[in-house]
C-alpha cells in the first residue's frame, strides 16, 4: 500500500508543478534557457551543414583552383604570402601545356566597381575578368540567354561582358538585356549574355557580377592582380594527380628548391567545408559553455526546491514508511519528481528553442533543421540533470527516521 506507484508519483509530480506556478517557473527557468540555447544553436548550425554541402561547394568534387593565398592563414602569415609571385596567364598556359590530368584549365580575377546603364546604376558590384573556359569549372555559370565569353574575345581584349540576375533585375527590369551597353566605371561593355538566377549564400547574392574576358580586365585595371588559376578533372584520383603535376609546374617556373615550401595555395571544395567547420566549432563550444552554466543553475535550483519539498512533505513520507513504504521507494518518487520537473523544463526548451530556430531562419538567410536525435539528447540531458541533482534530497528524505517524521508539521 505505502509501495511507490509509478504513475502516482507522476501524478503527484505534476500536481506539485500546478501547484505554484512561480516557483515552477523559477524552478524551470535554468534549465528551460540551457535545452532552449542547445536546441536553437543546433537547428541552425544543422540547417547550415545541410546548406554548407549543397550548395557552398564553390568548386565541384574533382575541381581546386591554386592561389597566391592560403585561405587559412594568421596575419603574419598574410604578410609573409605577400611576398609570394603573383599568379599569371604565363603559368596558365603552361600549366595548360604540362598538365595532362587537367581536362579544363581556366583564369580569374575580380575587383569591385559601380556599374550604370542609362540613369540607373548599382554600387559595389563584383568585376570578375575570366576565360573562356572558366565557366565550366567549379562553380558552373549557366546562362539564361546570350552566350559566353569565347576565345576569341579574351584573345582580342574585347568589351563584352555577361551580367547576373541582380544586374538585369535592377538595371534593366523588362527590357532584354542583350545588345545593350553596360558602364564599368569609365568604360562601355556591350552585354552578350545573361547569367541564370543562382540565389543567395548566408544572405549574400551570388548574382550580383559582371564577367567580362581577363585580358580585357588586365589592360582595365593592370596586370599586378594575381589571378586565381582553376582546374577541372575527371574524377578525385585525377585532381590529386593534377595537384601533383600542377604543383611541379609552378615550382619549376619559380625557381623553388626541393626543400624550400609551396609559395603557391590549392583551395578545394573541402577546403571551404574544413573552413565552415573551424568557424562552426567555436560556437559549439560556446554553446556548451552557455548550456553547461544554465543547466547548473538549473539543476542546482532544482535541488534546493526538491530540499524544500521534502521539508514540507515529511509527515507525509513518515505516514508512507509507516504502512510499508521502503526507502527506496521513497528515493525512487522524490527522484521521478525530480526528473519530471527537469524533464517538462527541456520540453519546453526544446520547443522555445525550435520557435527561435524557426524565427531566426524566417528572418534571415540562416536555414534551420533540426535532427530527432538532438531532441532525444535535449531530453535526456534535462531529465539528468533532475536525477543528478535531486538524488541528495530524495536520499535526505529516504533516511528520514518514520516516528520522528510522522511528529512533524505539516
Amino acid at each position: 500500500m505505502g509501495r511507490i506507484n509509478i504513475v502516482e508519483a507522476i501524478s503527484v509530480a505534476f500536481d506539485s508543478i500546478w501547484s505554484n506556478k512561480l516557483r515552477t517557473f523559477l524552478t524551470l527557468l535554468g534549465v528551460i534557457i540551457g535545452v532552449m540555447t542547445i536546441i536553437t544553436v543546433v537547428s541552425v548550425i544543422q540547417g547550415l551543414d545541410k546548406y554548407v554541402y549543397e550548395k557552398m561547394s564553390f568548386y565541384g568534387a574533382s575541381d581546386f583552383s591554386i592561389t597566391k593565398f592560403s585561405m587559412f592563414s594568421s596575419y603574419k602569415d598574410y604578410i609573409e604570402q605577400m611576398k609570394r609571385k603573383n599568379l599569371t596567364l604565363e603559368d596558365v598556359e603552361a600549366i595548360r601545356k604540362y598538365c595532362k590530368s587537367c581536362e579544363l584549365v581556366g583564369a580569374s580575377v575580380s575587383t569591385t566597381r559601380n556599374v550604370k546603364f542609362k540613369s540607373q546604376f548599382l554600387k559595389n558590384v563584383e568585376i570578375r575578368g575570366v576565360t573562356h573556359l572558366d565557366h565550366l569549372i567549379g562553380s558552373v555559370i549557366e546562362l539564361e540567354s546570350g552566350r559566353h565569353i569565347l576565345k576569341e574575345d579574351v584573345d582580342r581584349s574585347r568589351f563584352v561582358c555577361i551580367i547576373g540576375a541582380d544586374i538585369r533585375k535592377e538595371l534593366f527590369h523588362y527590357i532584354d538585356p542583350i545588345g545593350k551597353r553596360l558602364k564599368i566605371g569609365n568604360k562601355y561593355f556591350l552585354i552578350i549574355g545573361v547569367a541564370k538566377e543562382r540565389g543567395k549564400i548566408l544572405g549574400f547574392s551570388q548574382d550580383n557580377f559582371v564577367r567580362i574576358p581577363i585580358t580585357t580586365f588586365q589592360k582595365i585595371y593592370g596586370r599586378k592582380r594575381s589571378i586565381s588559376i582553376n582546374v577541372h578533372t575527371t574524377s578525385l584520383e585525377k585532381m590529386r594527380e593534377a595537384q601533383e603535376e600542377v604543383r611541379t609546374v609552378l615550382r619549376a617556373r619559380r625557381h623553388l628548391k626541393f626543400n624550400e615550401p609551396d609559395d603557391f595555395s590549392f583551395r578545394t571544395s573541402e577546403t571551404f567545408i574544413q573552413f565552415y567547420k573551424n568557424a562552426t566549432s567555436s560556437i559549439y563550444f560556446a554553446m556548451i559553455a552557455i548550456s553547461s552554466i544554465a543547466l547548473l543553475v538549473g539543476g542546482i535550483v532544482i535541488m534546493n526546491i526538491m530540499l524544500v519539498s521534502v521539508t514540507e512533505r515529511t509527515k507525509e513520507i513518515g505516514i508512507r514508511m509507516s504502512v510499508g513504504a521502503r526507502r527506496k521507494d521513497i528515493l525512487l518518487q522524490f527522484l521521478i519528481e525530480s526528473s519530471i520537473i527537469s524533464g517538462t523544463g527541456g520540453i519546453i526548451g526544446i520547443l522555445i528553442g525550435f520557435i527561435i530556430a524557426k524565427i531566426v531562419s524566417a528572418t534571415t538567410s540562416l536555414p534551420s533543421t533540426l535532427d530527432p536525435i538532438a531532441i532525444i539528447i535535449a531530453i535526456l540531458v534535462s531529465t539528468s540533470v533532475g536525477l543528478f541533482f535531486g538524488l541528495y534530497p530524495a536520499n535526505k528524505a529516504a533516511k528520514l527516521d518514520p516516528s520522528v517524521a510522522l511528529r512533524a508539521e505539516q
